[in-house]
């Protein structure tokens, strides 16, 4: 039979924490290839770079160490899905989609962090 075991992420690490304007977030998606999405948690709309995987971090993260290298966030109230942004730079509406991300233990707690840091 399958032993399944559940160890969740123990420490974030955030080296970079920036608020930006919610337009400059929107546009920070916006890629050739179409948007990344960015994400939702308890009134905080966000991004975050990951550190390259190395010896180091990979040594980190089999011990519960999450590492972001870089955070962007504004405020945003309540979730939306579709987020819309009209910008003289592209033709047409941009779309970018927001995740919902309230239910990760991980996001929950580093925007608890935020609010109370920031």
């Amino acid at each position: 039979m399958l032993k399944v075991t559940f160890d969740p992420i123990k420490e974030l690490i955030v080296h970079e924490v920036l608020k930006v304007d919610y337009d400059d977030l929107l546009r920070e998606r916006i890629t050739p290839a179409g948007s990344a999405p960015l994400c939702w948690c308890n009134g905080y709309l966000f991004s975050f770079a990951s550190l390259p995987f190395s010896k180091a971090v990979i040594s980190d993260y089999l011990e519960g160490k999450v590492h972001w290298a870089e955070v962007h966030y504004t405020e945003m109230k309540s979730y939306t899905p579709i987020l819309e942004l009209n910008d003289e730079h592209y033709t047409g509406t941009q779309k970018i989609r927001a995740i919902d991300t309230s239910r990760s233990g991980l996001h929950t707690e580093f925007t608890k962090w935020l609010k109370k840091n920031r």
